[in-house]
């Protein structure tokens, strides 16, 4: 799985627009934290579906980007975090222990 680095705003903007024909996913991953790791490392062991993009967030280097995210989409800020994004909305997000593929795939299929 090769994710999509999400590094700037702009990027944020165009995952908004995106996100009226495709689903957009954003994965919030802090590199200093044990969990983080695990819950990426359990996604990277699964298929990504290919109806969705696939976003990866480093929290430490882009803590602004995260904000934003928070801001615009109306959720509470955690680490690790997975968000799906239709019609420019925050339809589902789930952290921690919680992230499964499964559950994304149900999202955006």
């Amino acid at each position: 799985m090769n994710w999509i680095k999400l590094n700037s705003l702009q990027q944020l903007e165009e995952i908004k627009q995106k996100s009226n024909d495709k689903p957009q996913v954003i994965f919030k991953h802090s590199t200093r934290c044990s969990v983080s790791s695990m819950a990426k490392n359990r996604l990277e062991r699964k298929e990504f579906p290919e109806e969705a993009d696939f976003y990866y967030l480093d929290l430490i280097a882009n803590r602004s980007i995260s904000l934003k995210i928070e801001e615009d989409f109306k959720v509470y800020h955690e680490s690790p975090q997975i968000l799906v994004i239709k019609n420019g909305e925050c339809v589902y997000d789930e952290s921690h222990s919680g992230i499964n593929m499964d559950e994304i795939k149900e999202q955006v299929l």
